[in-house]
């Protein structure tokens, strides 16, 4: 697994059986991990329309003939590009 966090996205690099469907994965990690955050810091569903703190939008794909090693460098490498680029703002309480 890989994870890196950025200011307006994530990436995760996760093995998931075939029998899996892709978009319950990422159902299941954008519904638990907001009720995490909304259960420990209750005032953030205030600041985000209508409570959800995740678009309903994700990319996904698939690794094939890329090794792990590949896709983890890419991850870890994308802290260090995000580096000079402006901060982005919060629209949702316009």
């Amino acid at each position: 697994m890989a994870l890196e966090i950025m200011a307006d996205h994530i990436h995760i690099f996760l093995k998931v059986p075939p029998t899996v469907s892709p978009a319950g994965v990422v159902k299941i990690l954008k519904g638990v991990s907001a009720k995490i955050l909304f259960e420990a810091h209750p005032s953030l569903r205030e600041g985000w329309k209508k409570g959800h703190l995740w678009s309903p939008s994700y990319y996904l794909g698939s690794v094939g003939d890329v090794s792990q090693v590949t896709v983890k460098k890419y991850i870890e490498a994308q802290k260090r590009r995000a580096v000079g680029r402006p901060p982005l703002v919060n629209s949702s309480n316009d």
